[in-house]
């Protein structure tokens, strides 16, 4: 087992135009150029996160069919997220002191939300899912895309909020 920072995939590696100028591996599997159809088990919210990242990774050539169990956590996390703060907004409207952000404990003692932690750790593997893909802005800093007069090329620079 290798020690160290875990290999990046070759099309992000390309993408960001090799900075460290490290060997690229020839026999790195690629996984079918084929857009993943989502899982039946996701949620609307998940869903509807699906659709909006899986065309901009296809066609920056990041996802293949094989990506589709990795993605789809990513979209169950992020839909888990969004519906835990939904919950707690919801809550913060009661005109109490601190409402939604704390509630009793059964001995009576004030206790943080259990909808915060749930909130936070779906925040956390939403953002190291979207590290995977590239879909951080730290992440997307470092990629380069080159043109190659391809219309999708057009549509992809539009689609990562590049084109001019």
């Amino acid at each position: 087992m290798r020690s160290g920072p875990r290999a990046k995939p070759t099309a992000l590696k390309l993408l960001e135009g090799n900075p460290g100028k490290q060997k690229i591996n020839k026999n790195e599997p690629k996984p079918r150029a084929i857009m993943p159809k989502p899982p039946k088990h996701l949620c609307s919210v998940g869903l509807k996160t699906w659709r909006r990242v899986t065309e901009g990774l296809f066609y920056m050539g990041i996802i293949g069919d094989i990506d589709r169990d990795a993605l789809a956590a990513y979209c169950a996390s992020y839909a888990l997220w969004e519906r835990s703060w939904i919950a707690i907004k919801e809550m913060l409207k009661e005109d109490l002191p601190y409402s939604g952000l704390v509630t009793k404990s059964d001995s009576g003692k004030l206790i943080q939300n259990p909808l915060i932690s749930v909130a936070n750790k779906a925040a956390a593997d939403m953002v190291r899912y979207a590290s995977e893909f590239g879909m951080t802005p730290s992440s997307r800093a470092r990629l380069s895309i080159g043109p190659t007069g391809r219309p999708e090329d057009e549509k992809l620079k539009r689609l990562l909020f590049v084109a001019k």
